[in-house]
């Protein structure tokens, strides 16, 4: 068998969760040796001392973002860009044509767009006929007010988040029983409950009517996610998993699943947004209530590598065919728990 070359992989927002088991997966890969650079734009992600090569770049929204990585992957000699952040995937989906040769694990910049855009997703979802919260696009706090009261608030509870956003910024439940007093004493800090009032309030103070909204019913029920990688709108291999022991808006512990519903999904939503390489679709009971198209959290297992697998794909390495045959490994026994971690060092 001839051995496979080394590849340097380029991997952003390394200061992102995900990034310790991430790069571990990548590097322990029983084919070959993978370089990793790693980019941030803080100094201090932890990437600085888990990749080969560490280098600060600016913020995915930045103008600059694009050129700035596709420098340093003439720099570094890189194969692939893997990207992390929702942030940073418009800009490399728009300028992914100007790499020359290194591939860039983004899907279009459409779907790009139509995924980060909730209000554009949660359209799209009930179109196609999957289940997901009923919901209204506002800007400003008495546009707010109304949807709220319309959606059933203060007998029911909602929710409400920015349009565009990532990692449960903004994200806030808004529920007419909340006790203050509770939180205040007994609460650990960020708990998301808020009353309407309180809301509409703080939109009121400022100059302009502040961001485009998202207001929800309020999904309840276990979380699931759907993680895997796609072509050309076609899923190529993934599974379904739980999400359970949240702390600060990160999932702690999760299961993998068996469930075909939860593919058939995942199947209609590639399809309709032609994703490419790595998507994570989010459900709420049976609401889906978030597509991202990107790499998530994985569930690794020893014969079963998908951050790896993806990468291979995307380079042209293996088949689709090759890897839809994989599908039968994953255990649905399988479990994994996040933990914190520290690295210690000398200096700034």
């Amino acid at each position: 068998m001839t051995a496979l070359r080394d590849l340097t992989v380029l991997v952003t927002a390394t200061g992102s969760p995900g990034t310790a088991a991430l790069l571990r997966a990548l590097r322990e890969n029983g084919e070959r040796r993978v370089r990793l650079v790693g980019t941030d734009m803080a100094e201090r992600a932890i990437g600085r001392h888990l990749c080969d090569a560490f280098e600060l770049v600016p913020g995915g929204e930045d103008p600059g973002f694009a050129d700035a990585v596709r420098d340093l992957c003439a720099k570094h000699r890189v194969d692939a860009v893997l990207p992390q952040s929702s942030y940073d995937l418009l800009a490399l989906a728009e300028a992914k044509h100007r790499f020359d040769g290194v591939a860039v694990l983004t899907s279009s910049a459409d779907a790009v767009r139509r995924s980060n855009d909730k209000a554009a997703s949660s359209e799209m979802l009930d179109r196609i006929g999957v289940p997901t919260p009923a919901w209204r696009r506002v800007r400003g706090a008495a546009a707010l007010a109304a949807a709220a009261t319309e959606l059933g608030y203060p007998g029911r509870d909602v929710c409400m988040k920015p349009v565009s956003g990532s990692g449960s910024r903004g994200f806030r439940v808004l529920s007419a029983t909340v006790d203050r007093r509770e939180q205040l004493l007994h609460a650990k800090p960020g708990a998301l409950g808020m009353r309407l009032e309180e809301v509409t309030e703080l939109l009121e103070r400022g100059d302009d009517l502040g961001p485009e909204l998202l207001v929800m019913e309020l999904a309840t029920g276990g979380e699931r996610t759907i993680d895997g990688f796609a072509a050309g709108g076609r899923v190529v291999l993934g599974h379904p998993k739980t999400r359970e022991a949240m702390r600060c808006g990160l999932a702690m512990f999760f299961r993998t699943l068996d469930d075909d519903g939860l593919m058939a999904i995942a199947d209609r939503i590639c399809a309709e947004l032609e994703l490419d390489h790595f998507f994570n679709i989010q459900l709420v009971g049976d609401f889906v209530i978030e597509v991202n198209p990107r790499i998530s959290t994985v569930v690794y297992q020893e014969d079963l590598n998908l951050p790896y697998l993806g990468l291979k794909h995307a380079l042209g390495e293996t088949s689709t065919e090759e890897l839809r045959a994989l599908a039968a490994r994953v255990r649905p026994t399988r479990r994994s728990l996040r933990f914190f971690d520290q690295v210690d060092w000398d200096g700034d």
